[in-house]
């Protein structure tokens, strides 16, 4: 490969964490548009490339200057097997198959986790596929969740992880699970990178989470019975009620038109909790999602909007208590802050495609987000 450097009129070299080096500057005149001889060298580039602004006279190369490092498939996988079992497992207890033990302590959950093991080694597993009907739609809300990360890294050469799931047995979480993430092992270079890769979880994860919701309020019915909530999922057997958003509200009324309470689907649920999920994320807090998208759209200004959130949270939670362990959790990622830290250059704004792509993360966020998640 041939040296970039001819190309530009002025040029910004640096090498980011050891194995990333970045060529970012003006274009020489004679090849901004791009140049026939520029388009061919960004096609044969073994790297990343992108426009630094909306004009095309800036350009940023970015390339590998050490090999990938291996990547531990075998734990990845079996975290992986794990979290489906712990969700098959889950949506068996929401189809009445499954009875988890109640714990009263850490120690007896701590000890129930065990006891989870031993059951599904004997012969607890015959049980599990009656749970695929939530376990599967989830899987697949937060897998493309976390593939849209991925891929959208992988796309600026950044060194990212595959998504490391998050297993937990349903005698202690009724999802089976915490989630799932992935590891940026390289420095994020400017807000573009920063909002295209924070921004293509959520997108992605919410198209799959609208479908899964629609297909499940089909699958559920109302009831008439004194409950004070919009829908519910029984979980053992025992009714717990949850909240609405501003998108759940409205195809619920849409699909399920009449009174009482609407007792949910475990396909239903599945969307419920993608929804939920996509909701959490996109609070505009450290390094949650919406901080890499609000920081992408508003450089170091997201600082001030995270403080009026928090402050909007913990009135919320004088309702719904969850929402202190939230405002702790945020906190304790940002490394003791709201703010999100900086990128490499953090004065460059996003292009005017990014700022369609973080307007819209905001209008997700305002139909996802539940402010009374659970109700009493």
């Amino acid at each position: 490969m041939s040296d970039p450097r001819r190309f530009f009129a002025a040029c910004e070299e640096m090498t980011l964490a050891g194995d990333r080096e970045v060529f970012d500057g003006m274009l020489a005149a004679e090849h901004a548009g791009p140049s026939a001889e520029l388009d061919s060298f960004l096609q044969a580039w073994p790297g990343a490339w992108y426009w630094g602004d909306d004009g095309h006279t800036r350009l940023v190369l970015i390339q590998g200057s050490a090999p990938a490092r291996p990547e531990r498939w075998l734990w990845h996988g079996a975290l992986l097997i794990l979290f489906i079992i712990c969700t098959l497992a889950a949506g068996a207890v929401l189809a009445g198959q499954l009875v988890p033990p109640v714990h009263h302590t850490i120690g007896q959950a701590i000890g129930g986790v065990w006891q989870f093991g031993l059951f599904i080694a004997r012969d607890g597993w015959r049980t599990l596929h009656l749970g695929w009907t939530f376990a599967i739609p989830l899987l697949a809300i937060l897998l493309i969740h976390e593939l849209g990360h991925y891929f959208t890294a992988r796309r600026y050469a950044i060194d990212a992880s595959p998504p490391y799931f998050l297993p937990v047995p349903p005698n202690i979480s009724p999802i089976g699970g915490m989630g799932a993430f992935l590891r940026l092992r390289s420095p994020i270079y400017d807000r573009r990178q920063l909002l295209d890769v924070g921004a293509a979880g959520p997108l992605a994860g919410f198209v799959v989470a609208l479908g899964v919701l629609i297909w499940g309020y089909l699958e559920s019915h109302r009831i008439t019975a004194p409950l004070a909530g919009p829908q519910l999922v029984l979980f053992a057997g025992h009714p717990v009620l949850l909240g609405d958003s501003l998108l759940t509200l409205a195809l619920h009324e849409w699909l399920l038109p009449g009174a009482g309470p609407i007792v949910l689907a475990p396909e239903a649920f599945a969307g419920w909790v993608g929804l939920f999920i996509t909701g959490l994320n996109l609070l505009p807090l450290s390094q949650l999602d919406g901080g890499h998208v609000l920081f992408g759209l508003l450089g170091r200004r997201q600082r001030w909007i995270s403080y009026l959130v928090v402050a909007g949270l913990l009135v919320l939670a004088q309702g719904a208590p969850m929402w202190y362990l939230w405002v702790g959790l945020t906190f304790a990622i940002g490394g003791g802050s709201w703010a999100h830290p900086d990128v490499i250059v953090p004065d460059r704004p996003v292009l005017r495609a990014g700022r369609w792509t973080g307007i819209a993360c905001l209008v997700v966020f305002a139909l996802t987000f539940v402010p009374i998640p659970f109700l009493p």
